[in-house]
């Protein structure tokens, strides 16, 4: 099931999609159905179907907090002359740096070295804390794409990453969540300009999304919503303004974005 949260006429609801395409952009043949309520329980969908076209894709959920990790596929370690830590290797992004399908990037003003980083994203389905490795499956809603963009110059300068990952639009998530899905092993890659800078595959991870789950929800509670971002492949590089970044994650679909200069 591909789970979507759009706007109509000023309204914002979640909507289940439905139809054969996977890239938004294309919306031929595809349709939302809207539901009662959200998606963080039992739901059933009301009213008729209405064309994706109609209709403006914002991201699929509104995290209280993105946790991220860094450093989860070895040669993308390497390609930054970094090694692979032996633990998940965490960072939080702010709910203000997630924007949806189509946001704008904000190129921001305290950086000249801005990445694109393509990822698998994990949203969470319900309230969960030491999460036992039985029962990850339990609280995952589903899976989505998501550009963990990073002012790389930042990340270099200073002892912590919060500004170089943590900028307003950093974190871009969509088109929707799909919640029948097995993340073991899906292909992942980043475009920009229609440039392939990105290939890699979930089974190259080195902390598996069940790892991550377990890792993190030790330390803190995670709330229905909430995103983990599973670390990024090998291929990393700059994005400047006027640029079309796109991720692409097999079984789930496309994200697109534009970077822009801050006005």
């Amino acid at each position: 099931m591909r789970i979507a949260r759009f706007s109509l006429d000023g309204n914002v609801a979640f909507g289940v999609v439905e139809g054969d395409q996977t890239d938004p952009r294309d919306t031929e043949g595809l349709t939302v159905t809207p539901i009662d309520g959200h998606p963080f329980g039992p739901f059933q969908t009301v009213g008729t179907p209405i064309p994706l076209g109609a209709v403006r894709l914002l991201a699929p959920t509104l995290p209280s907090k993105v946790v991220a990790v860094g450093r989860n596929y070895a040669e993308h370690a390497a390609e930054l002359g970094n090694e692979v830590p032996q633990a998940p290797l965490t960072f939080l992004k702010p709910s203000t740096s997630v924007i949806g399908p189509g946001g704008e990037v904000v190129y921001p003003r305290f950086s000249a070295d801005v990445h694109h980083e393509a990822e698998l994203a994990v949203v969470i389905g319900r309230m969960c804390r030491e999460v036992p490795r039985a029962r990850v499956q339990d609280v995952i809603l589903g899976y989505t794409c998501a550009n963990d963009l990073t002012a790389r110059d930042v990340q270099r300068a200073e002892a912590q990453w919060t500004r170089a990952k943590g900028f307003d639009t950093s974190c871009p998530l969509g088109p929707w969540v799909v919640t029948d899905l097995d993340p073991a092993d899906l292909a992942i890659t980043c475009t920009v300009g229609g440039e392939l800078r990105q290939a890699g595959r979930t089974g190259q991870m080195v902390h598996s999304v069940a790892d991550l789950v377990v890792h993190i929800s030790e330390a803190m509670t995670l709330l229905p919503g909430d995103v983990i971002l599973t670390g990024t492949p090998a291929g990393v590089g700059p994005v400047t303004v006027g640029d079309e970044v796109a991720v692409t994650i097999e079984g789930i679909g496309t994200l697109t974005n534009r970077v822009v200069k801050r006005g």
